[in-house]
C-alpha cells in the first residue's frame, strides 16, 4: 500500500512540475520560440505559416533537450527529452510523422530493445518513442532517436497524427 502511495504522489509531483514548466513557458513565450537566427529560410518560413494555423507541430531543441508540442502559436505540452550522443546524432531539420507503432522492436549495432512503446517514426528509423530503460532525461545519450518518458510518449502519440510536423534545432 505505502508503494502505492509513494507512486502516485511522485506522479501527481511529475505532472505539477510539466504544469508550471508549460506555464512559464506560456508567460515567457520568447523561451520557447524557435530561434529567428535558424540556418534554413524554408524553415523559418514554415514555423511562422504553422503559427499563424491551429496545427499541431512539434518543436526539438536539441541544445535545451526539451521537446515542446504546439498548436498553432500556443504551446499545449512541455517536457524534457534525451536526444543523440555525439557519436549517434538526432539529425536536425523539418520532417513529418510518417508512422506510428503503440510498440515496436528497435535493433542496431549495439542494442536491441523490445517493447519500445509509442513511437513515432519521422524520417527511416529516427523517431519520437517512449524509453523505459532508462531515466536520463535531459542528457543526451541515445542512438539519434528522441527518448522520452513512456507516459509522456503515450500523451504524445495520442495527440500528434501522421502527417504532423516535426521541427529539429540546435
Amino acid at each position: 500500500m505505502k508503494s502505492l502511495i509513494i507512486h502516485h504522489w511522485m506522479r501527481s509531483l511529475a505532472i505539477l512540475l510539466a504544469g508550471v514548466t508549460l506555464s512559464l513557458s506560456v508567460a515567457n513565450p520568447g523561451a520557447c520560440e524557435v530561434s529567428a537566427k535558424a540556418k534554413d529560410d524554408a524553415t523559418t518560413q514554415s514555423i511562422d505559416t504553422l503559427k499563424q494555423s491551429e496545427q499541431r507541430w512539434i518543436q526539438i531543441d536539441l541544445s535545451k533537450q526539451r521537446l515542446i508540442a504546439w498548436e498553432g502559436k500556443k504551446p499545449v505540452y512541455a517536457i524534457t527529452i534525451s536526444t543523440g550522443k555525439k557519436s549517434t546524432p538526432t539529425r536536425i531539420g523539418t520532417f513529418k510523422i510518417q508512422t506510428k507503432l503503440k510498440s515496436t522492436r528497435m535493433r542496431g549495432r549495439d542494442y536491441d530493445v523490445p517493447d519500445v512503446p509509442y513511437a513515432m517514426f519521422y524520417q527511416g528509423s529516427y523517431g519520437i518513442h517512449g524509453a523505459y530503460w532508462h531515466r536520463r532525461f535531459g542528457t543526451p545519450v541515445s542512438h539519434g532517436c528522441v527518448n522520452v518518458a513512456p507516459d509522456h510518449a503515450k500523451w504524445l502519440f495520442n495527440w500528434a497524427s501522421v502527417g504532423t510536423s516535426v521541427f529539429i534545432h540546435r
